[in-house]
């Protein structure tokens, strides 16, 4: 889905239409795995290992299939020209791929 890089929309600080910059908010940081109380961690300090119910450090309820959605919505940012405040849009659309383009560029 192609985006045009700047458009004419509503600013609720100014209460007016204003050019607005358009850009894609980035998706953030993953998790890392290192989380504390790991089960790596936990057999290494002698824990969920021999016989009978090994209670929190046993075996995981199983998880239901699901289909996966192949596209995200929209996320994106409209910065004034005039104030330089950002807003966000209201809804998202679901695309395969975002592209911010100049205009007059294929």
């Amino acid at each position: 889905m192609r985006i045009p890089k700047k458009t004419n929309r509503y600013c609720p600080y100014c209460k007016k239409h204003q050019e607005h910059k358009i850009s894609n908010v980035s998706g953030g940081h993953k998790r890392g795995t290192l989380k504390r109380g790991s089960i790596q961690r936990a057999k290494k300090r002698g824990l969920g290992i021999g016989m009978g119910n090994k209670g929190r450090w046993g075996s995981k309820p199983t998880t239901p299939k699901r289909k996966t959605k192949t596209t995200k919505k929209t996320n994106l940012t409209y910065k004034c020209k005039e104030c330089g405040k950002t807003h966000y849009q209201k809804k998202g659309v679901r695309a395969g791929k975002i592209e911010v383009k100049q205009k007059g560029k294929p």
